[in-house]
């Protein structure tokens, strides 16, 4: 299924329209580096509280598992394709230039342009130690950046006094960008829970975090050009990530192959609700 956002969904995005397909029922926009920066720097310049995931093969299959997380992925202000699967899907859907635009990549690209505007960022997620070497690395980069808020959240559910703390605490701080780390579907659902009383574009990049850290190493160009980042990540990995890939992959797999190939099925790529 293809379109463009509904007239609500168009004001919201500053008459900006944003061509979508739905993926096993997720929906996944048709968008650029260029024109995710763009918009995510026009939001943060106006104080807009937003949410923007980046997905992938594991967020499409969290979505197709979990019909409450499918909701939360479908209502974001922008769903980009990280993985090269989405993106051969995006192109075999008529959307013929399609690019990735990666967690990974957006987030140097965003600090770049804030940076350069004066806009305030902050991040949310990971280990303190993870978070100290992250934003050193990304000082050093872009001198200009300001960060204005970085925390480390403890690993558990916190408390209703606990988590209003942090919400007063990133809004008076002025961050306008705030980047979460905290993982699919985590960081997906903490950025729905606090859409509205978080001032600020919130963006969900996962593993980025890590990668800008020097904590893990990023698959060389190619393996990414052919969707094989997947493979190296479990190869460095394997302990932490060997459910998630022996477990979704497959899946994915064999339920966009057996709904292309069935005529007569439903759509893959439609029940977004």
């Amino acid at each position: 299924m293809q379109g463009s956002l509904p007239q609500a969904k168009k004001n919201s995005l500053s008459k900006v329209q944003v061509d979508f397909r739905y993926i096993l029922g997720m929906r996944v926009d048709a968008t650029s580096y260029d024109q995710a920066r763009r918009q995510i720097i026009a939001w943060a310049q106006a104080g807009e509280s937003r949410c923007i995931c980046v997905g992938n093969v594991h967020m499409t299959m969290e979505s197709y598992d979990a019909g409450d997380f499918r909701k939360i992925v479908n209502s974001a202000d922008l769903v980009t394709p990280d993985g090269m699967p989405l993106v051969w899907l995006l192109r075999r859907l008529g959307v013929t230039h399609q690019e990735r635009v990666a967690g990974a990549e957006l987030l140097p690209r965003i600090c770049e342009e804030a940076a350069h505007r004066g806009i305030s960022v902050g991040f949310y997620g990971t280990t303190p130690e993870t978070l100290a070497a992250l934003i050193c690395h990304l000082g050093e980069r872009f001198p200009g950046l300001k960060v204005a808020y970085a925390k480390s959240p403890a690993f558990r559910p916190l408390s209703a006094k606990e988590d209003e703390a942090i919400v007063k605490q990133i809004n008076n701080s002025g961050c306008r960008i705030l980047f979460v780390g905290l993982g699919c579907p985590k960081q997906e659902r903490w950025m729905a829970g606090h859409k509205g009383r978080v001032k600020a574009v919130m963006l969900g990049v996962g593993a980025a975090f890590d990668f800008h850290a020097g904590k893990v190493r990023r698959a060389p160009a190619w393996m990414q050009r052919l969707g094989l980042e997947w493979a190296f990540r479990f190869a460095t990995e394997p302990r932490r990530l060997w459910k998630r890939y022996l477990k979704h992959n497959p899946r994915f797999v064999w339920h966009i192959a057996r709904q292309v190939l069935n005529e007569r099925g439903p759509s893959p790529f439609s029940h977004g609700k």
